[in-house]
Formats: C-alpha cells, structure tokens, sequence
C-alpha cells in the first residue's frame, strides 16, 4: 500500500502526518509531496519513504497512491495562500485514492461542523481512518 501524504507552507502537519504513520506503520511505503522544499524537507526528515517537491510531482504521486493525507487545503485550488494550484487540487480530486483529509480552518475556508480541536488529535484521528483503510485490505 502507498500512502501519500501532501502538505505546504513549513510542512508541519506532513510532518506530524508522516511521523505518526511511520510509527504505527514502520514498513510503509511513505511517499511525501511538499508543495515548497521546506515542505517536503519537514516530511523527509519525520521519515518518508522518497519525497518529492512541486506541482509535477502531486499530479505524478496521485496517480500512484493507494491513501493521500493531507490538510483539506489540497483540494481547493488556490488554498494554503495560493500554494495549491488547480492542477494539484485537481490531481487529488480526481485520484481513485481514497482521501483522509485534515480539517483546518485557515485561508478564508472554514469547516462547519468540527469541533476545535488541537493539531495531534486530528493526526491521531487521520492515523485511526488510515488503520480502518488497511485493516479493510
């Protein structure tokens, strides 16, 4: 199974993303896709498998991935101050991965319905959507 994990700006939530997953999952394929190098720096060093950086690399990733984490950001074009290009939200919408997407409200998109909570425990609760995914194969 390949997990895709996309983020941008530093790269923190890829990096909790792929930290948490690595440690539940240590024989993972990881793949990490930065929408900027600090992004995709961030995610390299919390333990992706290969990591990759830029428009290209989120259409070619998409294509391959079996599950795609990320920030809800990754699919709406223009998200996260203009780093999400339509291309990328496109590649995500249209991958036949299945998506766990992370609530944030930041960047003029807010989420009805989900309560505050602090970063890990969405992480944990993306972690916990993941294992019923892989529990299912």
């Amino acid at each position: 199974m390949k997990i895709l994990v996309i983020d941008g700006q530093g790269g923190g939530l890829g990096r909790q993303l792929v930290g948490a997953v690595r440690a539940q999952y240590p024989d993972l394929e990881i793949l990490a896709v930065g929408t900027n190098s600090a992004a995709t720096s961030a995610m390299l060093k919390a333990g992706a498998s290969q990591a990759a950086t830029g428009e290209n690399a989120v259409r070619v990733c998409c294509r391959k991935a079996d599950v795609i984490l990320g920030p809800v950001g990754i699919v709406i074009a223009d998200a996260m101050l203009g780093e999400i290009t339509p291309a990328m939200a496109s590649a995500v919408g249209q991958s036949p991965a299945k998506r766990i997407l992370v609530p944030v409200n930041q960047c003029d998109n807010l989420i009805a319905g989900i309560p505050e909570q602090s970063m890990s425990k969405f992480v944990q609760s993306a972690v916990e959507l993941l294992n019923a995914l892989i529990s299912e194969q």
